[in-house]
């Protein structure tokens, strides 16, 4: 197993978001890597937590990356939330990712779960969970 493709995965998916007219349009540009600091936007999508499995095989060092990201706004209801997290997996699992190193096997949507958090559940989030196959070169 290698961890080595973990990065540019991340910035492939990144990418992918960010040059997204309809993501864009959606999160107002509020992409990030991390939960913004300072004054947070009322709609964003933040790249999340990660786990990565061994998956080398003949061919290959290989991992399995199951990441997750997150949709946050404070809109009244999930349509707002629902609407940009549609999009988001559509800009995903529509185009294949460029990597910086390695390469994308594999892209899958696996789930989601949508909830109210914030003091008195005024805010609305929705983590997707993916997973993708990547290999080294």
């Amino acid at each position: 197993m290698s961890y080595a493709v973990s990065a540019a995965l991340q910035e492939a998916v990144f990418q992918c978001l960010s040059a997204n007219a309809e993501v864009q349009a959606l999160s107002g540009g509020a992409i990030h890597d991390a939960v913004p600091s300072g004054a947070v936007p009322r709609t964003y999508v933040a790249l999340g937590p990660e786990e990565a499995r061994e998956a080398s095989d003949g061919t290959g060092t290989g991992a399995l990356h199951r990441f997750t990201i997150s949709v946050v706004t404070d809109a009244a209801g999930f349509s707002t939330a629902k609407t940009l997290a549609g999009a988001v997996c559509d800009a995903l699992l529509a185009a294949p990712l460029i990597l910086s190193r390695g390469r994308l096997v594999g892209l899958w949507f696996e789930r989601a779960s949508a909830r109210r958090t914030g003091t008195g559940g005024a805010i609305r989030q929705i983590d997707l969970r993916f997973r993708a196959r990547v290999e080294d070169d």
